[in-house]
């Protein structure tokens, strides 16, 4: 891969606030990739939007975002003022699937064995586990590198997607282990997190996650990587 075509940031921003971060009986009758953002949600993902806008200025920005309804429309209130053909929707980084219409009961009980079996291993039924959701991101990244290693590479990449998909992107970006990425809180609404480039053509994470447990730590190697 050439180097000098390695974008200089790449930037992942969740979803801004959805009907479903409001109230979950939602997934009760409304399929998942049909949620929509709420008001506050678009004014979230706009002012995130004034954001990157003055961060990648007049450099070239390439889009790939999540098939998801609440994500489609964030990216829409980021307003990046670029063309369709730089846009790639991407079912890869789609949300975890946890189920069809979802029985709220039967999920509660299914998130307290995962508190105890692990969120990287434990298998929703009818649904991923997070490592399946670590595999299907792997394979995005491999046609990532791809494009990189193009002359069109532009200068930003800019992921919409969600929470713990971007948490398993740097974990696989970063090689960080399993311990390490359940530590992790997922970001907010709308934040971006942003993967900077440095002089020697690592990325380290301009803000690192935040820590639910902060007794976990990550190597040396874990804080940046050539990938």
């Amino acid at each position: 891969m050439a180097l000098e075509h390695r974008p200089h940031r790449i930037i992942l921003v969740r979803h801004g606030e959805s009907q479903g971060n409001v109230d979950d009986s939602l997934y009760e009758r409304v399929p998942d990739h049909r949620i929509a953002l709420t008001t506050k949600g678009f004014e979230q993902a706009a002012a995130t939007g004034a954001r990157l806008r003055s961060i990648v200025a007049d450099e070239s920005v390439d889009v790939h975002c999540s098939p998801y309804l609440r994500a489609r429309q964030t990216l829409e209130a980021l307003d990046l003022s670029i063309s369709a053909d730089d846009v790639r929707v991407e079912p890869r980084l789609r949300e975890q699937d946890w189920a069809n219409f979802q029985d709220p009961a039967d999920i509660a009980v299914q998130k307290a064995q995962r508190d105890r079996y692990g969120h990287f291993y434990y298998r929703f039924t009818h649904g991923e586990s997070g490592s399946d959701v670590y595999d299907r991101v792997s394979s995005f990244l491999e046609s990532l590198f791809r494009i990189f290693e193009t002359s069109r590479s532009a200068r930003n990449v800019v992921i919409v997607t969600h929470g713990l998909t971007m948490r398993l992107f740097c974990m696989r970006w970063f090689h960080w282990s399993v311990e390490y990425f359940e530590s992790l809180e997922n970001p907010n609404n709308a934040q971006p997190v942003v993967l900077l480039r440095q002089p020697d053509f690592r990325y380290r994470l301009e803000t690192p996650f935040r820590q639910w447990n902060a007794a976990v730590a990550p190597s040396d190697r874990e804080r940046s990587s050539w990938l």
